[in-house]
């Protein structure tokens, strides 16, 4: 990841990130939305939705860089959700609950995938889609995972190693390392990690 001015990340950009751009977080029905909102309210944002081991937090840098330049910028932690109809209905109604009409999406491998649903069901919605290492459909993953009906029973720090497994192979660019870093600090911090989404 790059610092604001384009360069290596600076130390404290995180903690400078949190000083300045409060934590949300809303109940809609059963769903807890946890998410960042920063910069100016009068533009369709830019939902930033992350993959499967990020939080709200990964798109910090994002954030920041983006609102300085007029840019409104949501990131997200995705609820869990079962299936592509519970999510589409789940993420319209938080659109819904902000009154935001019409969003450009970026997603990220599991959020570029949700991004892209949420667009084929509601094309009027969004203006733009920016995916990144991402997918067209789930089946692979299952056929990969024979264990995956018995998910929702595993204990989350076995899920957590499972998501962590290659993450630090090979040698990386410091600020690819750094960014490493900060991703599993994310997955092993969080109280709870997405299910596997079986879309069919």
């Amino acid at each position: 990841m790059t610092g604001l001015g384009g360069g290596a990340a600076a130390p404290g950009d995180y903690v400078y990130f949190k000083s300045v751009v409060p934590l949300h977080k809303i109940s809609i029905g059963s769903k807890l939305w946890r998410y960042y909102d920063f910069g100016p309210k009068a533009v369709p944002p830019l939902i930033c939705i992350p993959g499967i081991a990020g939080t709200a937090d990964v798109y910090y840098k994002q954030i920041m860089s983006l609102s300085m330049k007029g840019y409104r910028v949501i990131s997200i932690d995705v609820p869990q959700v079962w299936n592509h109809h519970e999510w589409i209905h789940s993420f319209e109604k938080f659109l819904d609950s902000m009154n935001i009409h019409h969003v450009h999406i970026c997603g990220t491998s599991l959020g570029g995938f949700l991004a892209q649903i949420f667009a084929q069901y509601r094309p009027r919605r969004v203006k733009s889609l920016v995916l990144s290492n991402t997918f067209l459909e789930t089946h692979k993953f299952a056929a990969a995972m024979p264990w995956s009906p018995l998910v929702s029973w595993t204990p989350s720090f076995l899920l957590k190693r499972y998501l962590l497994t290659g993450i630090r192979d090979g040698p990386h660019e410091p600020f690819i390392a750094d960014s490493v870093d900060f991703v599993v600090g994310q997955v092993v911090s969080r109280s709870n990690t997405y299910a596997c989404y079986k879309y069919k």
